[in-house]
């Protein structure tokens, strides 16, 4: 069922939902099903799998360091269609346009159609490690507007060598990413709004926000994209903190701010685990005063670690 069905059957209720990412090449799969299962009792529509993009790694050879480019947490798809099969619930792979050609990005979409997956998660990704800026892939996509136009092009059976006028053709929910504290490489907010503006025009049909930890960002971002035109759901993406590292870390890598009610309650901590529980805290209270705001959907980003997600969920659902 399309993310979007999901929300008008709820018909108002704030629904639960949380993203994994795949395990690292050459481990199983059990860990990450050990992590989803308490979180099923909170009965979640949907669960979101994330997409790494390639990375180059040295490999040693007769003394030599040889230079690879390898994906080091492959199987988006795969875990998708097992997560839907063992579960009974909808799963959204994430798409990107770095690291992938054109022609790849169909073969993913024809697999996901064949696979019974209803959604999309379009994103552009981000810079390789060993780059400052995002260099968008030979015969790949350069923004997100332009994936999803793509997928919106094979729902309508316009592929990228033939159009095909066949009953059975793809219908793609499809999601993009929102930036309440505006993209890290966006001039303003206002441009990153417009930036947004256009994917949805490109045919996105809902949005979901990078992590955030003042809900006042998100209600100003709300009303901000309200004005503009953008009027499909918006989902706020939520993230405890969960060790001290974190605290310098976020900042750094997602350009975001942090509250200093938080930042003095962590700096109090004695430990990690005393950090944690500060996450789940906070994260309880600002998903409390979200579902009483009426925001379709509670979306955690749990990175495949179960128990302070589960933590909050309790709190909520």
């Amino acid at each position: 069922m399309k993310i979007t069905d999901h929300i008008k059957n709820a018909q108002g209720k704030t629904l639960f939902s949380f993203e994994i990412v795949p395990p690292v090449k050459g481990k199983g799969i059990q860990e990450l099903y050990n992590n989803i299962d308490p979180l099923m009792e909170f009965k979640p529509p949907f669960i979101d799998v994330t997409t790494s993009r390639e990375e180059y790694v040295y490999i040693e050879r007769d003394g030599l360091l040889d230079k690879k480019l390898t994906r080091m947490r492959p199987g988006t798809v795969g875990i998708c269609a097992s997560i839907q099969h063992k579960y009974k619930v909808d799963t959204v792979p994430h798409l990107l346009c770095g690291g992938f050609t054109k022609e790849e990005t169909e073969y993913v979409l024809v697999d996901c159609h064949y696979l019974g997956i209803d959604n999309i998660m379009a994103l552009r990704g981000d810079a390789r490690k060993e780059e400052k800026y995002f260099n968008p892939t030979q015969g790949g996509h350069s923004y997100a507007k332009d994936l999803v136009k793509q997928i919106k092009d094979l729902n309508c059976g316009n592929y990228l060598h033939d159009t095909i006028d066949a009953a059975n053709s793809a219908d793609f929910c499809i999601g993009v990413a929102g930036y309440p504290e505006k993209h890290l490489e966006a001039p303003s907010l206002q441009t990153d709004l417009k930036r947004l503006k256009e994917k949805v025009d490109a045919g996105a049909d809902y949005v979901v926000t990078q992590m955030f930890f003042d809900n006042q960002r998100f209600f100003e971002f709300v009303a901000a994209a309200r004005d503009m035109g953008i009027d499909i759901p918006i989902i706020p993406g939520i993230k405890p903190i969960a060790v001290q590292r974190h605290m310098q870390l976020l900042p750094q890598v997602f350009r975001i701010d942090l509250p200093e009610d938080l930042i003095q309650a962590v700096d109090a901590c004695k430990n990690n685990a005393a950090v944690r529980q500060v996450g789940i805290e906070w994260a309880i209270q600002q998903s409390k005063e979200l579902k009483a705001a009426g925001v379709p959907v509670l979306h955690y980003y749990s990175m495949g670690k179960s128990d302070n997600i589960h933590a909050i969920a309790k709190a909520l659902f």
